[in-house]
């Protein structure tokens, strides 16, 4: 990673922009910033980089600004909303022949696509997390407290549904109580699904039941996660729903998902007696 090499840095929404731009600014690089203007945090103005803004389904535009920088190297980091996808984009010509290509609309398959016409135009996407290594979730317990046997159980379900999901695109993340689905994510968002699964719970009422209430959040990479786009990730928010919503245990996959806000993370679950294990 030479200096004043340039990259450029499609954003999308949260934080995870401004960790990939910070992390390559302090690498040496020169960046610029393809800014979406349904989702980026204007924030991103101040860091530094030379930042221009676009619509969701400006492709042309995204190409011709980059050419026109001189970037032959990029990375995609922060999500774009799947609702928003689907919604908000008023596609250009080139991103409508590109729709009306695909077979299936999932996130992949368009991701996918763009990737290869940015390639066709002489600019290479690549890993989002090359430049944040050290905040990807390591092997084994990262909190104090370790999973408990009925954790462990729901762990072990949790996984083999998530997987079989994944194949389809549906969503990374399933919450488990007592060795069954609670609620699976489709186009919400992880907190959102955990935040559904404690309404569920709670909606259930206090009766007798001998069935214990805690949920297991299970979050995975796809089968054949492309670490260019949409690597799952967990913050310190994802932490405070689950306290909220009675879920205590967080299993994820190693050196696949991404701990945004590193150290602080493993603080707040173990301040919330929440276990966090990463296979």
């Amino acid at each position: 990673m030479g200096l004043s090499q340039k990259l450029g840095v499609i954003a999308g929404n949260g934080r995870f922009p401004f960790l990939v731009l910070d992390a390559a600014r302090a690498q040496g690089y020169e960046v610029v910033v393809a800014a979406i203007k349904e989702e980026t945090s204007p924030e991103i103005e101040s860091r530094g980089a030379i930042v221009h803004w676009l619509s969701l389904g400006e492709l042309s535009k995204l190409i011709e600004t980059f050419r026109r920088e001189g970037i032959t190297r990029a990375v995609m980091a922060g999500q774009v909303k799947h609702k928003q996808i689907f919604s908000s984009i008023r596609p250009d010509w080139k991103l409508a022949k590109l729709l009306l290509s695909l077979g299936t609309r999932n996130t992949d398959s368009l991701l996918g696509a763009i990737a290869k016409v940015l390639a066709d135009e002489g600019i290479k996407l690549e890993n989002s997390t090359s430049l944040l290594e050290p905040l990807l979730a390591k092997s084994g317990i990262l909190t104090k407290r370790a999973p408990s046997e009925s954790e462990k159980k729901n762990i072990d379900y949790g996984r083999s549904v998530a997987r079989h999901l994944a194949q389809y695109d549906i969503g990374q993340t399933i919450v488990v109580a007592e060795a069954a689905a609670v609620a699976v994510e489709a186009m919400e968002g992880t907190d959102a699904t955990i935040e559904r699964a404690g309404q569920i719970m709670t909606s259930m009422g206090e009766d007798e039941s001998t069935l214990s209430r805690a949920l297991t959040v299970v979050k995975i990479a796809k089968p054949n996660q492309d670490m260019r786009f949409d690597v799952p990730v967990i913050g310190v928010k994802t932490i405070e729903v689950m306290q909220k919503t009675g879920a205590s245990c967080l299993a994820l996959d190693a050196q696949k998902c991404l701990l945004l806000d590193g150290d602080p993370i493993i603080q707040a679950a173990d301040r919330a007696d929440i276990s966090i294990v990463a296979d």
